[in-house]
């Protein structure tokens, strides 16, 4: 009977590891997920791809990481933005330079759009774009200037920056927007000030373009990336990127 009792235990042990793993989405993407090359301005830049499993067409999402480089918990987010139906690719945009200029990271989100069209699994007529940080700043700045994107998603950008570069700030483009927008910031944004969102915001409204703002009371700038580089697991994290899924499922589906 002891015996009976401990391989019962032995089974239950091996069933809860085994539904432990299968609920962990960002693993469960990862086996979908590999590494290709863009090529731009005759250079190669290495980019993280990870498709849905029933192999499309399905719509896709590029995403720019911020300036601290593409982190594994951004490979975590594609991988649960595949589960949900969406093919992500996330190129390496400091591949060469750590503050490249705006005209070469458009060039490589232009290629990387273009790779996107050469891909089976990809719907290229829905095709949606999402950044952080630097990344959301790119965000703001080239879905007015890139007529392939059909939405996009800002996370705690700088709309009135140039940038490191000294580059265009994307208040001055907002006369170009065309496509739905979904800004995510947080109020303890010392980086890139929660007024300067409402200020954008209230451009955007005055142009008569059509934005969705959540502002998140105490949050601070990169509030979804943690100092380890991995997906911050709050419940915080976990409405922003509900807010992001559901706004991509709605102007991409």
């Amino acid at each position: 009977m002891r015996d009976v009792i401990l391989l019962a235990a032995v089974v239950s042990l091996l069933l809860l590891v085994g539904g432990v793993g299968a609920a962990d989405i960002g693993t469960a993407g990862m086996r979908n997920g590999t590494t290709v090359n863009i090529l731009s301005g005759g250079q190669s830049y290495p980019a993280y791809i990870t498709t849905p499993e029933d192999g499309g067409p399905s719509p896709a999402v590029v995403l720019l990481h911020s300036f601290n480089g593409l982190e594994p918990g951004y490979q975590v987010m594609a991988d649960r933005l595949a589960t949900e139906g969406f093919v992500v690719i996330a190129p390496e945009w400091q591949t060469y330079a750590q503050s490249p200029e705006d005209n070469v990271t458009e060039a490589l989100v232009r290629d990387t759009v273009a790779y996107l069209g050469t891909r089976p699994e990809v719907n290229s007529s829905s095709i949606g774009l999402t950044g952080f940080c630097a990344g959301g700043r790119y965000t703001m700045l080239f879905l007015p200037q890139i007529e392939e994107f059909s939405a996009g998603v800002a996370w705690y950008g700088f709309p009135y920056s140039g940038g490191q570069a000294n580059g265009t700030a994307p208040a001055e483009v907002i006369g170009n927007i065309t496509d739905p927008m979904l800004i995510i910031h947080g109020t303890a944004d010392e980086a890139s000030p929660v007024t300067d969102i409402y200020r954008y915001a209230t451009d955007l409204d005055a142009a008569g373009k059509y934005f969705e703002l959540k502002v998140y009371q105490g949050e601070p700038h990169g509030f979804m990336i943690g100092e380890d580089g991995q997906l911050v697991e709050s419940p915080v994290a976990e409405s922003a990127y509900e807010e992001m899924a559901t706004f991509f499922n709605r102007t991409l589906g």
